[in-house]
């Protein structure tokens, strides 16, 4: 996979991240902590969870949420699920 499909498919995932959490896409960067620096709490975590399913068409179980706690994460959960290369 290319720098830039990665970068954009990133920024995508940023988007949805921000949108859930009523946040601007700025102030989320790629390792910033969900809960701990965006008081994100589970709903919002299994919201976002079920439209990165519906936007990708991928899926995946609730039991790796505990792993989705920035950007960086979801984009590696998503990845794994969506048969990206890493």
């Amino acid at each position: 996979m290319s720098v830039a499909t990665r970068r954009q498919q990133l920024e995508e995932i940023r988007e949805i991240v921000a949108e859930v959490l009523e946040l601007e896409p700025e102030e989320i960067t790629d390792t910033s902590l969900f809960i701990e620096e965006h008081d994100a709490d589970s709903l919002r975590a299994i919201e976002i969870l079920a439209r990165l399913e519906k936007k990708y068409r991928v899926e995946i179980p609730q039991s790796d949420l505990p792993r989705m706690v920035h950007l960086t994460a979801v984009y590696e959960v998503l990845a794994e699920h969506a048969g990206w290369t890493a």
